[in-house]
């Protein structure tokens, strides 16, 4: 894998590059679908590719493990061909989602003893098993395990975790190294910075994760209920210890407000799985702002859901059409609102990116935030 920057933002820290990878190129600053299951939902493969504009998309190694289970995904020679998807895959290693199972699990030196959501089977997670699974999977990129710490975390926990994360990543990297990938293409392997909310433990972390000398690097443990200006400041300290030529990613994050922030301060990859499940229950976001559909106000507004997304996705519903599908109770409310919403974060990333060869992007993304918090 090999990061090229285009081109850098003189008022802030956002910069634009390119990623490249076996399955494609990936522009950054960019944003990342969620197909945790090896499925965006409600929206199908072809309409992420050509309406949405999807780049790369992110699958979760803890849901893959568990249905429909690495016999299966190797079986079809990996997770690009099992869902027919031709461009990058990013797996995260499943740490976030077994740590959220608090009654169901265990922390051990080991790794992450868990009982499955599905039937209650016993699992363990180590460094090196999901490094297997991810080779199984075959994703471009891989996510060490780490412990993602709750909000708030006390200093003492938050370092005991930190450590923790260290002495897994040092055992992970080193069976990433003696392992191949399975299906003739190559994978990455990103480490994960943590710490919580304590500047000198990030500030720690991200040493040490650079010291890894890995090909990207990710901050995880943010957008966990700690306040925003927060997040920021963990960002800045981190992003400035980590190696500016290699890819930054931000996991789990954001709303379009905090992706624009978090580029301003030199990150280049996002996911979330806010523009679905937001959209699933009726919120748009628009370059004007945030959009509750199933308000009475758009019954009869026929004009599209974006006017500005037009060019970008070739075609848009009107607000009084896709309020009436969700009145109604029809499923393809929700899918179009998904569709939507995707759009206008990949939409978004775009803009960000030609901002920033531009020269344009600090005066810009003053003006898109204060439209992206409004609600209409």
């Amino acid at each position: 894998m090999k990061f090229d920057i285009l081109s850098t933002d003189n008022t802030s820290k956002a910069r634009r590059g390119i990623l490249h990878t076996d399955h494609g190129i990936i522009e950054t600053p960019i944003f990342m679908p969620v197909g945790t299951v090896g499925s965006v939902k409600a929206v199908h493969q072809r309409e992420l590719s050509d309406d949405i504009k999807a780049q790369i998309i992110l699958g979760n190694t803890y849901h893959l493990y568990l249905r429909p289970g690495t016999e299966i995904l190797e079986s079809a020679g990996g997770l690009h061909k099992f869902m027919n998807w031709k461009k990058p895959i990013l797996t995260d290693s499943g740490g976030y989602q077994v740590f959220s199972l608090t009654e169901n699990r265990k922390l051990t030196e080991e790794g992450a003893l868990f009982r499955s959501h599905i039937d209650g089977s016993k699992h363990l997670f180590s460094p090196e098993g999901v490094v297997d699974i991810q080779r199984k999977i075959g994703s471009d990129i891989m996510m060490a395990l780490d412990e993602c710490p709750p909000y708030p975390s006390d200093y003492s926990y938050a370092r005991q975790s930190m450590e923790l994360t260290h002495r897994w990543l040092k055992r992970g990297v080193a069976h990433f190294k003696t392992t191949q990938p399975l299906y003739g293409h190559q994978q990455a392997y990103f480490p994960i910075v943590q710490g919580s909310t304590f500047k000198d433990l990030r500030a720690k972390s991200a040493e040490t994760i650079a010291g890894f000398g890995c090909q990207g690097n990710a901050i995880g443990g943010l957008s966990v209920g700690e306040p925003a200006e927060m997040m920021y400041e963990m960002i800045e300290v981190v992003n400035n210890i980590l190696p500016s030529d290699k890819p930054r990613y931000l996991m789990g994050v954001g709303t379009p407000v905090n992706i624009l922030e978090g580029i301003s301060l030199g990150i280049d990859m996002f996911d979330c799985v806010m523009p679905t499940r937001n959209g699933r229950n009726g919120m748009l976001f628009t370059s004007e702002g945030i959009i509750n559909i199933k308000n009475n106000k758009w019954k009869d507004d026929f004009t599209p859901l974006d006017p500005l997304l037009i060019s970008f996705v070739d075609k848009e519903y009107s607000k009084a059409y896709l309020r009436h599908l969700f009145v109604s109770q029809e499923r393809l409310g929700p899918q179009i609102a998904s569709i939507h919403n995707l759009a206008f974060y990949l939409w978004l990333v775009d803009q960000a990116r030609e901002k920033i060869s531009n020269g344009e992007f600090g005066s810009w993304k003053e003006i898109m935030i204060k439209k992206l918090a409004t609600r209409l």
